[in-house]
This record gives structure tokens, C-alpha cells and sequence, in this order.
């Protein structure tokens, strides 16, 4: 049986306006697990950024990779501002998912 394949680009925060990490995953739900629980070794583990302020979904992987791609070449500024678009308050969006609330 094929696996489904759901891309998103995702942003992850220690805080409001901490350390950030944009990411893109074919599964969001299990990528974000891996985050939570620390089995991803690497800058995210690293710097303890594990809420997700922001994420979008996109047709293809493909589609998904362009986008952060073009997403990391921007300002810390803009990233900040997609952010606060979508997310004023800076919630942690997995509790949506039934993730345990980030401390």
C-alpha cells in the first residue's frame, strides 16, 4: 500500500519572535511529532523549537520544496510577518492536532 503524500511547508518557534525553523514535510502531523519528542537530531533540537506558528499546504512535493525555498531567502522580518498574519497571537497550532500544549 503507497503512503499518502500531504506536503506542507511548515514554521516551528522556541517563543514569540525566538528562534525559527521552516521546514517542509510530506507527513505534518508525524514530522511534528519527531520535533516534539527530540528524534530529529539538528538545529531544531538544538535551539528547542517546537511550536508551530505557521504552515501551508500544498498540492505536490514539489510545489511544496520551491516554496521553502524561496521562504528561506527571505528576511527575518517577512517570515515574521507571514506569521503574524496567519497567527496574531502566535498560538502553538499543533494543540489543534491534539498535541500536547508546548510550555
Amino acid at each position: 500500500m503507497a503512503r499518502e503524500i500531504n506536503p506542507h511547508v511548515y514554521l516551528l518557534a522556541s517563543k514569540r519572535n525566538g528562534t525559527l525553523y521552516l521546514g517542509v514535510t510530506s507527513d505534518l502531523l508525524a514530522r511534528i511529532h519527531q520535533h516534539r519528542t527530540g528524534t530529529i537530531e539538528g538545529f531544531s533540537k538544538e535551539h528547542n523549537v517546537k511550536m508551530l506558528v505557521w504552515f501551508e499546504q500544498h498540492g505536490t512535493m514539489e510545489d511544496a520544496i520551491q516554496r521553502e525555498k524561496r521562504i528561506k531567502k527571505w528576511r527575518r522580518a517577512w517570515k515574521l510577518d507571514l506569521i503574524e498574519q496567519a497567527n496574531p497571537t502566535w498560538r502553538d497550532l499543533a494543540d489543534d492536532f491534539g498535541f500536547d500544549p508546548f510550555p
